[in-house]
């Protein structure tokens, strides 16, 4: 057997999230007596506290009362214990510290041990924050170890009470990098979960405390869900592959602000210059990837970890006497401009807000595009023909550009706004969204950074939403975009999207077919197909009102349902034989059923040593939506009621799939995570609600669509009727041939088959690009005839074109005839049960026993045959209508033909080569 080796010194390093490692050497917990908390306490009077200074998550950022807070940070320590064992410097060394740090432009320092009080007053003083570590052995075994888990339950606890309430306190880390083969010894669900019972503990002392985890890329597969943000160490100096990894780490933060816990760089080993450009690059780097925050590691050289003075490495940003070294001044400039780094250009933006009847939430749509950090840009509203107080909420906004026109739908409305433009860019949201004051300087800025012809990003639900919305924005078929990979999107959400106007001028708009919906939906594919690209903005998102209730939610995904049934029309390849949407990127929804059911993949390299253990998700789960489709209903659960209803043996079948479809219903409220301030006892219990009837409500218009097509008008099938009469007696199949010597192609006699089809109101549909027909002629509600043509050039200007003309029934035929037969079974079944056999009784003397034979009855024999035989009769009457059908194509090519000056062959001509 061949061993490979899994360590190396140098990829020790770099794989490592962290140079911090001081915890190896602490005793065992069983051996401390001390809680962790305690620090000798220095008394500092803390005036003008308010808890309304407390750091909260606001959307992918943060945000301390009304401003957003960034943080800006060093690593502080740690520090070689004093004789108390107070592992930070004294207060005048720390009030120095603090003062350099603040000529950084820092905000926030970290440490690695709990503070203490005077330290957190003293950073308040500074106005600085503190991202606080604690110390529990998670370098052990500890799940196996019921003194260890005690230990970190009790010093999360002690640490939770030692920094409530306290103004200057950022957030609590429950952990700092978890060794890779410690999380792969017990596996990813099991940290996740005691992780997650750590948070709790917090949330419990302190409900507004923020608690983090600080990951790194060697156990990225860890995810709990309690976080309030997420935080990873990250050691990579190349800026390519460093902005690379930020942007996975934005797919994995989602909907959570992704902070950069530790980063930095050795002087003595790359040298002073080259320290200072890398982390001038990186901080940059990460502002503009839409990081949350970052933090250096260090402020200083003198730090002390594993027992040791650590004198061979030189991260920080001051020597260990606190001199600044080189690359202070760099950070202190970086800092300086953090988070807006200028763009590399600024083209002017239309934003046009498209509304119907959006009085109640268009204020504070409006009121937030004022004040939008984007110094190029125009705001366009077209009022699409409300109802409601829109034009008089518009003339409160003087610097909104009002377009009023009659109600026409969403599609005409952006097209309105399209034309009215006068930027380069034209971005789109909704009259139910507030954006983001960067929505636009992140959302233009990753665009400029790409080849991509339009860009968009997340839409969260405003945290001020009723309980009830709060559900909707976890139920399905929510506005979700759809990523082709960390950068690249295949669907971007309609209330948050932004193109390049000439890529708009390209497809020609908006297809004004869409009135509600499915418009972003069709333009994203359209792009696509042309070979453009779509790129997404982790950063610039709006807050998305949801529907606040029951009843609006399910009239939204019956609009959705009319959408799909016109894009599955347009776009038949991305859709499967039962109409459902198929995408080939993957859905971000705020329901994260993703991987229910399905299994996480995570590559660990040889022996658990890769230096990046990425997480592979699993695809959505298809088991949810296949036993709560309208297809599973209808097929499985009704069709087994009526098969039951013939043979009663059979009721489990139905039973069995209706119970499946509500345990998995429930089990899909159980799995979506819900804020917390938007739990009530009924949020789980409407969310499996709306799981079970959202893929009817959605399904059954895709269908109805198809099934609700209007009937060709007499007078129309009147004019053809005679020239029909020729074709009396021709089957359900046929073809005719005709012959032109004036070069006339097919594409001409299809245009004019269709021109006059369209003239006289027939229903008929042509090739959209993706049938492998030329054109259906619907006759009638129940039957259609399918027209292919092919055309022969035998010479010149000398075209034979042939034409075949196949019969069938439409969906609505085929619905009609499938209940007849269903009808027709539950009353055979009825026969079978109410009309009695004829029971003979045989008794003989040699045997005293009775023989008893039940003969079939005539009676209830001839009614059997007689219901089939309705069938049959259905059958014969479907298809004499579908002759019909037939004989009235043929006569519509005929008069096509005549028009074109075309003649009719009895049978094609032989291609006769010339000579």
């Amino acid at each position: 057997m061949r061993f490979f080796s899994v360590t190396n010194p140098v990829t020790e390093l770099l794989g490592r999230g962290s140079v911090l490692d001081h915890e190896k050497s602490v005793p065992s917990p069983q051996s401390i007596d001390t809680p962790v908390s305690l620090q000798p306490e220095l008394p500092v009077n803390l005036a003008n506290v308010s808890p309304s200074e407390r750091v909260l998550t606001d959307g992918k950022f943060f945000r301390v009362g009304a401003k957003k807070f960034f943080p800006k940070g060093v690593t502080y320590g740690p520090f070689k214990p004093d004789a108390a064992g107070c592992t930070f410097p004294t207060p005048e060394r720390v009030e120095k510290d603090f003062e350099l740090i603040r000529q950084l432009n820092a905000n926030v320092v970290r440490t690695y041990h709990v503070p203490p009080r005077w330290f957190l007053d003293l950073a308040h003083r500074f106005d600085l924050k503190v991202l606080v570590d604690y110390y529990w052995p998670k370098h052990t075994c500890f799940l196996d170890d019921d003194e260890s888990k005690a230990f970190a339950r009790n010093a999360t606890r002690q640490a939770a009470e030692a920094l409530k309430d306290h103004p200057a306190v950022f957030a609590i880390t429950l952990a700092n990098e978890i060794p890779p083969d410690i999380a792969r010894w017990y596996g990813a669900k099991k940290i996740e979960a005691f992780l997650d019972e750590l948070a709790g503990i917090v949330k419990r002392i302190d409900p507004q405390r923020l608690v983090t985890f600080v990951n790194y890329p060697p156990t990225e597969f860890l995810q709990p869900q309690s976080l309030d943000f997420i935080s990873f160490n990250v050691y990579l100096h190349d800026p390519k592959p460093f902005s690379n990894y930020l942007d996975r780490l934005q797919s994995l933060a989602g909907d959570r602000p992704l902070v950069l816990a530790e980063f930095g760089m050795d002087s003595q080993r790359e040298g002073e210059s080259a320290k200072a450009q890398f982390l001038s690059g990186h901080i940059e780097v990460a502002f503009r990837a839409g990081l949350a925050g970052v933090f250096i590691f260090a402020f200083t050289d003198d730090w002390h970890t594993g027992g040791s003075q650590i004198e061979n490495w030189f991260f920080g940003l001051t020597d260990r006497e606190r001199k600044p070294r080189g690359a202070f001044r760099a950070v202190a400039e970086q800092y300086k401009r953090a988070p807006y780094f200028p763009l590399p250009d600024y083209p002017k933006v239309s934003v046009v807000v498209a509304s119907y009847n959006g009085g109640r939430t268009l204020p504070a749509c409006l009121h937030s595009l004022r004040h939008l950090n984007y110094p190029n840009y125009e705001v366009i509203l077209v009022d699409d023909g409300s109802t409601d107080d829109t034009a008089k909420i518009a003339a409160q906004f003087p610097e909104v550009r009002a377009i009023h026109q009659s109600n026409m739908g969403l599609s005409h409305a952006r097209n309105a706004g399209i034309n009215a433009a006068t930027g380069d860019i034209v971005a789109f949201t909704d009259s139910d969204c507030r954006a983001d004051e960067d929505w636009l300087y992140y959302l233009i800025g990753d665009l400029l950074k790409t080849d991509a012809c339009s860009i968009g990003g997340h839409n969260f639900p405003p945290p001020e939403d009723n309980w009830v919305a709060g559900a909707v924005a976890c139920a399905p078929g929510g506005p979700a975009h759809v990523m082709l990979d960390d950068r690249n999107a295949e669907h971007i959400p309609g209330c948050n999207m932004a193109f390049w106007k000439w890529a708009l001028d390209e497809i020609e708009g908006f297809d004004p077919i869409y009135r509600a919906a499915g418009d972003d939906v069709d333009v994203c594919w359209r792009l696509l197909q042309r070979g453009r690209k779509i790129a997404f903005s982790h950063a610039g998102f709006v807050w998305h009102y949801r529907r606040n209730n029951f009843g609006a939610y399910l009239k939204q995904q019956r609009g959705y349902g009319v959408a799909e049934a016109l894009l599955r029309y347009k776009h038949p390849e991305y859709f499967n034989n039962l109409g459902g949407m198929r995408w080939r990127g993957r859905i971000y929804s705020p329901s994260r059923v993703s991987g229910f059911l399905g299994r996480f993949v995570i590559y660990h390299g040889v022996f658990g040593s890769g230096l990046f253990q990425t997480l592979y998700t699993p695809e959505p789960a298809g088991l949810v939506t296949l036993l709560t489709s309208l297809e599973w209903h209808v097929v499985l659960t009704m069709g087994g009621a009526l098969l039951a209803l013939i043979f009663p043996a059979l009721w489990p079948l139905p039973v069995l799939t209706l119970t499946a479809s509500l345990l998995m219903a429930a089990m899909a409220a159980l799995r979506v995570e819900l804020p917390v301030w938007q739990r009530t006892i009924w949020s789980r219990p409407l969310i499996a609600l709306m799981y079970l009837l959202q893929p009817i409500v959605r399904g059954w218009p895709r269908y109805a669509h198809r099934l609700q097509r209007g009937e060709t008008p007499t007078d129309a099938r009147s004019k053809v009727r005679e020239l029909a009469r020729v074709y009396e007696g021709i089957g359900s199949r046929h073809t005719v041939n005709y012959w032109n010597e004036a070069g006339l192609e097919r594409f001409e006699f299809l245009g004019k088959l269709m021109e006059h089809l369209d003239r006289d109101h027939w229903q008929a549909s042509a090739d959209s690009g993706w049938d492998e027909y030329d054109v259906t002629i619907f006759g009638d509600r129940f039957t259609k005839v399918i027209v292919n043509t092919v055309a022969e050039n035998h010479g010149g200007n000398k075209r034979l074109l042939r034409a075949r003309l196949s019969a069938g029934w439409t969906l609505l035929g085929k619905v009609f005839f499938w209940a007849v037969v269903a009808f027709v079974a539950v009353l055979v079944f009825v026969v079978q049960h109410t009309v009695p056999g004829i029971v003979e009784v045989f008794s003989g003397t040699a045997d005293p026993q009775t023989v008893v034979v039940t003969q079939p009855n005539p009676q209830r024999l001839w009614w059997v045959l007689s219901l089939w035989s309705l069938v049959v009769v259905v059958i014969g009457y479907l298809h004499l209508r579908a002759r019909r059908t037939l004989r009235l194509g043929l006569a519509l090519l005929d008069l096509t033909a005549q028009e074109l000056k075309l003649t009719k062959l009895d049978k094609p001509k032989k291609f006769v080569k010339p000579d």
